[in-house]
């Protein structure tokens, strides 16, 4: 390699003269300074390479200035120069000093320096550059003549120069005389105050990252759920809004938290650098800016993560990385809004009353007909319809979950509470479920009264919760409110409303009491089988079994038995609902292969208080559920109002049950029309058996794979339930006028309830999300101490971990030899461990790097300078303290800033 000129020339006659002036020409090139007295001698060389080196192994690479050529002037390429003899270390310098060497110039050549000019002091170089043409050693530079020709003054070669890894042992004088020529004068302060705009700048943006990842922390361990604020149908924000500002923030807080601790890191960096105390910082270190801003660098380089990791702040640096890299992860899983099922509220509901239960009229003119003319039986006809279809509806379902089980060869265990409940439907989309309650051993009854007795009762939810749950005064957040994608589950605390069906089987003989047209003619014979009303003198052999003749109800009014006017014949049905102060309705139904073949059975309904009511909603529909007999459910009506009695029969329904009936056409076997739903009905009497002539199940249990005639009665009856419920109390009596059983103004009433609703709200929907509270808690801890530290320091000093402030100060420093062997491929293994020192050379405010051992060494040899030369007064250094850049060079050297005597600290 070798430099090369334009048209001017060094005029050099004794290279072999070690007072060549070119000692600390490439350094100095380098630094690049404005006030060394030796500027203008090399201004004209040109770097170029030369391949033909002949020492592969002195090869080394540099960084210089690029200039504009100078005009060629002459018609032969040259290169001019000094040459730089190698001597021994030691040697004397040869007498030959006559030559002047001349730099030559447009107008004239000048001596550059006299004969008797002491010669500069020698350069260490770097490994590998030379000062010269081809075929020259390294470490000389070309005089411009034919490299086959002898220097001037004769002499084909010289002794070796020095280089500065070569030189005696006062290093320290040359590296000295060496920075008094090539030193750079800070153009700026190496400490800034409060007032620069850096110091604000990083300040806003640690104070902005502090608050923010705080509320953020805040938001995620509180978990908000936003309700009616953030929805996509009324007021409030829309979701996708809420989303993109969540991510919005949260991007902020990262971006500022990164800048933040970067900053951070380069002031305990720089300060440690600073202080005398410290062994310095280490390239390691300083790659760890790198680790925050590109975490995959920390896999790429993991030479230098091996040395700098196990100091604590590297620990805090590989910490900031992974926490900075999985921010917005963790802020999308705890803190942006989400659907989710909030927790079990307990809260108090309410709901709108206008009747009492099972009022007919009011579900009569409340009935929807496009026929508004028909006063007198225009409720009826319109409620008739409306029963055969929901209960024809509900009926079809239930017969389905039976066809299943058969189809399948599942056989369903005799006890009831393992049968299929009854389903419904309500408003066309909420599926209804009811439940057996008071369930009876079949087997035992029958027993029990010597005859087979099928008594199962059915409890039904209280319609009157779909309807409180859309209350606007209980402010529920609805499925469509959310565009579809909400739900809620709410228990309410309310009785159910069931139905009792009891059915006896009896022979012809038995039934004589009740067919009209088996009692005899003349009164006066067998009057005991003719009743007498309203004192019924006759008896029957079932009075035990359905209560007749014993008093009932508010009014004390004793049961009557029922009357029907004919025995039905096979698969037909005959309807009793009529008759003074009844609480039920009876049916009669004779099937074909039972024994004995006739049953009859009784319908009443009651409000069980042992229940409560569970309403599912959700966009596709909801789920209307009795949950009854449950002691374990806190919300059981009978727990809030244990006075409620269990049994008593609402004698209304019966008024509701008698047109439900007729409409199923159970009344048809007056006149034997043999309709489908009696003749299926008759099949479902225990005892017999729809296929085969002999029934294969005993008549006193109920069979595995039927439902028996009361099970099939109740699923019919289960929407006159529901219809009972509408707008009815939400307790067990009418606490209003009892000659008013239907209120002008609706009036609102309070249930206790659970309550679970799903909507936007923040925190983790699995379980193991939960691991991100761990990255919202370090990254705002490292925000914390970051902002705590960068108030506590007084201004910033110039972070010198940044790649243009490095750059500028390598480039401003000598050589060391601990790099050496590092300029082509980078530094590797302890390279990377060494520290070093930022300096100041206090005459000429330059700023330098040096390695922590000869920093160490200069520290002390400083010091003991300036005792000689204050002579104990402190003279000296008061004076040295006037320049700003020193007095901040000697406050941040000599006292080691808060925060950085933990952190600066290397453990390896």
């Amino acid at each position: 390699m070798s430099f090369r000129s334009g048209s001017d020339h060094i005029d050099t006659r004794n290279p072999n003269d070690p007072a060549s002036p070119v000692h600390g020409s490439f350094l100095h090139d380098r630094a690049s300074t404005d006030f060394s007295p030796l500027r203008g001698r090399y201004d004209e060389y040109d770097y170029h390479d030369d391949d033909d080196d002949g020492d592969d192994d002195k090869r080394g690479l540099a960084i210089s200035g690029v200039r504009a050529p100078l005009p060629v002037q002459h018609h032969r390429r040259t290169s001019s120069g000094v040459s730089l003899p190698r001597k021994p270390v030691g040697s004397q310098s040869s007498p030959r000093a006559s030559w002047t060497p001349k730099i030559s110039t447009s107008s004239s050549l000048e001596p550059l320096l006299s004969p008797t000019s002491p010669p500069p002091p020698a350069i260490a170089l770097p490994r590998g550059l030379s000062f010269g043409v081809r075929g020259q050693s390294p470490g000389s530079i070309d005089t411009g003549r034919d490299r086959r020709a002898p220097p001037p003054g004769g002499g084909g070669g010289g002794t070796p120069v020095p280089s500065y890894r070569d030189q005696s042992p006062d290093d320290s004088l040359l590296r000295r005389k060496l920075l008094s020529e090539l030193s750079c004068k800070s153009h700026k302060n190496i400490k800034q105050t409060r007032l620069n705009w850096l110091t604000i700048s990083i300040t806003i943006l640690a104070v902005y990252s502090t608050i923010f990842s705080g509320i953020f922390l805040v938001i995620a361990f509180t978990r908000p759920r936003y309700g009616h604020r953030i929805q996509t149908k009324g007021g409030g924000m829309s979701p996708s809004t809420a989303t993109l500002l969540s991510a919005l923030f949260a991007k902020t807080i990262e971006l500022s938290f990164v800048a933040v601790f970067v900053a951070f890191l380069g002031q305990v960096l720089s300060r440690n650098a600073f202080y005398k105390g410290s062994k310095g910082i280490t390239i390691a270190e300083m790659s760890m800016r790198s680790w925050i801003m590109q975490p995959g660098s920390m896999i790429v380089h993991w030479d230098s993560v091996r040395y700098a990791a196990l100091s604590p702040l590297g620990m805090i640096s590989i910490t900031a990385a992974f926490i900075a890299t999985f921010y917005t992860t963790a802020s999308e899983a705890l803190v942006a809004p989400k659907l989710k099922l909030g927790p079990l509220e307990q809260k108090l509901l309410r709901g709108r009353v206008s009747v009492t239960y099972a009022y007919p009229f009011y579900a009569a003119k409340h009935c929807q007909t496009p026929v508004q003319t028909d006063l007198d039986s225009g409720g009826t006809t319109c409620l008739q319809i409306d029963y055969a279809g929901q209960s024809f509806h509900n009926y079809a379902q239930y017969l389905a979950a039976w066809s299943n089980n058969t189809n399948t060869g599942t056989n369903l265990a005799s006890d009831q509470r393992a049968r299929p409940n009854a389903v419904g439907t309500l408003y066309g989309n909420t599926t209804v479920y009811g439940s057996w309650i008071e369930v009876k051993n079949t087997t035992e009854v029958s027993e029990k009264f010597g005859r087979t007795i099928n008594n199962v009762t059915m409890a039904m939810p209280h319609a009157g919760v779909f309807a409180a749950a859309r209350e606007p005064t209980n402010n529920i957040l609805q499925p469509e409110d959310l565009g579809g994608l909400g739900e809620y589950i709410i228990t309410a605390s309310v009785p159910s409303p069931s139905v009792n069906v009891l059915c006896a089987s009896m022979n012809e003989t038995e039934l004589d009491p009740f067919i009209r047209t088996n009692w005899p003619k003349d009164p006066k014979d067998n009057s005991s089988i003719i009743p007498n009303f309203p004192s019924p003198l006759n008896k029957t052999v079932v009075d035990d079994v359905f209560g007749f003749g014993k008093p009932y109800g508010t009014m004390n009014v004793t049961r009557p038995p029922p009357i029907f006017p004919k025995l039905p014949i096979e698969f037909n049905t005959i309807l009793n609902a009529t008759g003074w102060y009844v609480d039920s309705i009876y049916l009669l139904g004779k099937s074909n292969n039972a024994n004995p073949p006739y049953v009859m059975c009784s319908l009443r309904s009651a409000l069980y208080p042992k229940c409560s009511t569970r309403y599912n909603a959700s966009a596709s529909g909801g789920m209307l559920i009795s949950q009854c007999d449950d002691d374990k459910d806190p919300l059981q009506y009978s727990k809030h109002h244990p006075e409620a009695p269990i049994g008593w029969v609402e004698p209304d329904w019966a008024n509701i049950a008698s047109e439900w009936a007729r409409s199923l056409s159970l009344n048809a076997g007056v006149s034997d029309s043999n309709a489908s739903n009696a003749r299926l009905l008759t099949q479902f009497i225990l005892g017999a058996d729809p296929v085969l002539p002999k029934p294969v199940y005993a008549a006193n249990q109920l069979q595995p794979s039927l439902p028996s005639i009361a099970e099939a009665l109740a699923v019919l009856a289960g929407y006159t339930l529901l219809l009972s419920t509408r707008d009815s109390p939400f307790i067990h009596y009418w606490q209003y006028l009892k000659t008013v059983p239907e209120l002008n103004q609706p009036r609102y009433e309070n249930f206790n309830a659970s309550i679970r609703v799903q909507q936007y709200a923040s925190g983790s929907t699995r379980p193991w999300q939960n691991i991100f509270y761990l990255v919202l808690v370090l990254v705002f801890g490292t925000n914390l101490l970051c902002l705590i530290l960068l108030l506590v320091w007084p201004g910033q000093v110039t972070d010198y971990t940044e790649p243009q402030n490095l750059f500028a100060l390598a480039m401003n420093s000598p050589p060391s030899r601990k790099l050496e062997g590092s300029c082509g491929g980078g530094p590797e293994d302890s390279q990377l461990a060494v520290g070093w020192r930022i300096m100041l050379h206090d005459e000429h405010e330059h700023v330098y790097l040096m390695d922590g051992e000869d920093a160490k060494e200069e520290d002390q040899k400083e010091d003991i300078e300036l005792e000689s030369l204050e002579g104990g007064t402190g003279a000296h250094k008061s004076e040295g303290s006037s320049s700003p850049i020193v007095a901040r060079y000697q406050e941040l050297s000599n006292k080691r800033s808060s925060g950085t005597r933990f952190l600066g600290n290397r453990i390896f």
